[in-house]
């Protein structure tokens, strides 16, 4: 291979490198407790937006391995405690990305709880189960020690981070910082240069799986994009 086949087989490099920044969870009881759908959707008008982040947002970031079917608290409550698999399964297809603010996504929480109410005779209630607690919380910021200049380099470090760094760069930019975008793809984009690679990162949702099959997505693009363009 010639001098100028190993130039330009060299990957780009960014001026500014990805700094992988992992997060952790403090944790507040606001001393609120729901034993039937008609005081979880009263009490959810009542709490602070941050409540709602936590049981909707962060309920990934403490089921980093396995979300599961009913991926927020207000879902996975109402089927495993209340026992209305009906309205479990609405709660639980909610993208919480869809809505412009947590406000909206609280009033869209409130709205289908109370219609599926008004189709009931009698409000669903906790028999056997624990009362739903609503919590908020504050994410801090934890420094990985990692960072990447180049794509391989960013590839090989997505691959061994830890989790709460995936949830810190797709979900926390994304809501608490306001960005219609995750740091992943913001950074490819613009300190990368690789729009189409970007635009791949960028449509997959973070809603689908775990952090763990997340991860998984961000790698298999990040391989397939390496392969396809031949960078070492």
């Amino acid at each position: 291979m010639t001098p100028q086949e190993r130039e330009k087989r060299r990957p780009s490099a960014a001026a500014t490198p990805f700094t992988f920044i992992g997060c952790s969870e403090l944790q507040e009881l606001l001393g609120k407790k729901a034993n039937d759908e008609k005081e979880l959707a009263e009490l959810l008008e009542e709490v602070p937006v941050d409540s709602v982040y936590f049981h909707t947002h962060s309920y990934f970031l403490r089921h980093s391995a396995i979300a599961g079917a009913y991926a927020n608290d207000f879902a996975h409550w109402v089927v495993t405690q209340v026992r209305d698999r009906v309205l479990g399964e609405r709660l639980a297809v909610l993208d919480p990305f869809d809505f412009a603010s947590l406000e909206e996504l609280r009033e869209e929480i409130i709205s289908i709880i109370d219609d599926h109410l008004s189709r009931t005779s009698v409000v669903p209630r906790v028999i056997f189960g624990e009362p739903f607690h609503f919590n908020q919380s504050r994410i801090i910021e934890v420094p990985t020690g990692l960072q990447a200049c180049t794509l391989p380099e960013f590839r090989n470090a997505l691959a061994e981070v830890d989790a709460s760094a995936i949830y810190y760069h797709m979900f926390e930019a994304r809501v608490r910082l306001r960005r219609e975008e995750s740091d992943f793809s913001f950074w490819v984009r613009q300190a990368l240069g690789l729009p189409d690679l970007a635009a791949r990162l960028r449509a997959i949702n973070p809603y689908v799986g775990s952090l763990e099959r997340l991860r998984s997505a961000l790698l298999v693009a990040c391989d397939e994009f390496l392969d396809r363009t031949g960078e070492p």
